[in-house]
């Protein structure tokens, strides 16, 4: 059995626990209140920002060329092309770039990008693959059970959903669980123990991040 079917069993419950979050739910029907997806999109921005970070530090630490090579690729695409998507998309809810750029984290977004790049910069080239995996797996899921349960009625909610189910994120996320599957196999066993764990954690980040949207979530003080 592969690593990442081991992993199954942990994700599972997490992936039905955002599928079953009222914000999903409502961006599923395409009912969902802008507000909260704005504040998601503008958290998001802020993300990638750090997510692109990780695939530096991927790029760095990649064992062989070829991975040297697709994470140089990925920091690429992520740096000139998705977060030009993003502010496209961004546009359509009213969110300028200066909104953008100007957007504070909120404390979830600040906590799971530390997170990822504390573990991106100290960890190994595997622990880094195991605190990525969420991101790609739990998005990929997302959109395609919400395929699955027909079209949003907003168009805006339609696009997301297409880009998360579709193809082309589909083979990145494929290629992401092989990558996981491939370092696992030549881990031992504490090695995989501590990779189930920062999988685990990244993934609760996820069901964190739509929950801190939804909320609209601030610091206290």
């Amino acid at each position: 059995m592969s690593f990442t079917s081991e992993l199954e069993p942990v994700a599972e419950p997490i992936w039905d626990a955002i599928l079953a979050h009222p914000m999903v739910e409502e961006l599923g029907a395409g009912t969902l209140d802008e507000e909260p997806f704005r504040y998601w999109v503008r958290q998001d921005y802020v993300y990638l920002v750090d997510y692109a970070r990780v695939f530096a530090h991927g790029a760095t630490r990649a064992p062989d060329l070829d991975r040297m090579a697709t994470f140089a690729d990925l920091l690429q695409s992520t740096v000139n092309t998705e977060m030009d998507l993003h502010r496209e998309y961004a546009a359509e809810f009213g969110i300028s770039e200066t909104d953008l750029e100007g957007t504070d984290p909120s404390p979830t977004t600040r906590a799971y990008t530390d997170f990822l790049v504390r573990v991106a910069a100290t960890g190994t080239f595997g622990d880094l693959v195991a605190a990525l995996l969420p991101c790609m797996w739990g998005f990929n899921e997302t959109g395609r059970r919400l395929a699955e349960r027909g079209s949003p009625d907003d168009e805006r909610y339609v696009a997301w959903v297409e880009m998360y189910s579709g193809e082309e994120f589909a083979e990145l996320t494929a290629w992401c669980k092989e990558l996981m599957d491939d370092v696992a196999a030549d881990a031992n066993e504490v090695e995989r123990e501590r990779y189930v764990e920062l999988f685990r954690t990244s993934a609760r980040y996820e069901y964190r991040f739509w929950d801190a949207a939804w909320r609209q979530e601030e610091w206290s003080v």
